[in-house]
């Protein structure tokens, strides 16, 4: 993703942005075209104790010098990376995946689902999965930098064509039939890339973001860090409205959530 400045809060139709607010910048960085999968966290399950990531590690280190993103909430600073106290919170078990007895996509032994979305992972878990896999959690401006096509700041992340019900731009409203879970495999709908390549940025599942969730401020480089009641998550999934697979549109669970609808992809250096 190349870097640039866009508004985070917008109305986009099809007829260009309106209602601008809240600019953020970001700089260069990478973003997973895939969620992860069931056979990505799966590698991850099986390391035992080698997932548990080391105090500091997952911040941004290419930027502010290796300090990471500046915090935009209260107290300043910059993002902490993990935090030790948390390491109690990664609990990746059989039974908690399983957190919906009918929508979750874990199998206690690898099968026919290893390309669905992992889903029921808390977000301690997403976080830790992404530095185990090198990479670290989006912050949410990079998150909606990267669906929005940048300073483009599109309706959905392939524009404004309705998604329909073909299952062609997204994976949501219960539309998808081919398995019982009604979550496809990752990239099953190919006309939904977004600009710079990522897909199912809409649909599916939601996604674990960086941030806890507070008022934007205008920013660079930035996620809110300073600690909260709710992480904020974006996207909208397999059993939502289109509505909720709009860009702008803002969601939050506490991080201990788990959910059938709850998802994540990891970002990198660039």
């Amino acid at each position: 993703m190349p870097g640039g400045t866009f508004n985070r809060t917008y109305t986009n139709t099809g007829a260009g942005p309106t209602g601008e607010a809240d600019p953020a910048t970001v700089s260069g960085f990478s973003l997973d075209k895939y969620l992860v999968t069931v056979g990505r966290f799966r590698q991850f399950v099986t390391g035992g104790a080698g997932h548990v990531p080391t105090p500091g590690s997952g911040k941004h280190t290419h930027l502010n010098g290796g300090q990471g993103l500046a915090n935009s909430g209260a107290g300043g600073g910059y993002e902490p990376g993990w935090v030790a106290a948390d390491n109690s919170n990664i609990a990746p078990t059989n039974a908690n995946l399983a957190c919906d007895p009918t929508y979750a996509t874990w199998t206690t032994a690898a099968g026919t689902q290893e390309n669905l979305p992992i889903n029921c992972a808390n977000w301690y878990e997403a976080y830790a999965f992404c530095i185990w896999d090198g990479g670290f959690l989006p912050s949410e401006a990079e998150w909606e930098y990267a669906a929005a096509g940048g300073s483009q700041e599109l309706e959905y992340p392939w524009g404004s064509t309705v998604p329909g019900t073909t299952n062609l731009y997204a994976i949501y409203g219960w539309h998808y039939t081919g398995n019982s879970t009604t979550m496809a495999p990752v990239g099953f709908a190919s006309l939904g890339v977004a600009r710079w390549g990522p897909l199912d940025m809409a649909g599916e599942v939601d996604e674990w973001n960086l941030d806890w969730d507070a008022a934007y401020a205008s920013c660079t480089d930035c996620a809110d860090t300073t600690a909260g009641s709710f992480r904020i998550i974006r996207g909208g999934g397999f059993h939502d409205l289109a509505s909720t697979l709009l860009v702008s549109l803002r969601e939050f669970d506490p991080p201990s959530s788990r959910h059938s609808f709850l998802g994540f992809r990891c970002a990198r250096t660039p």
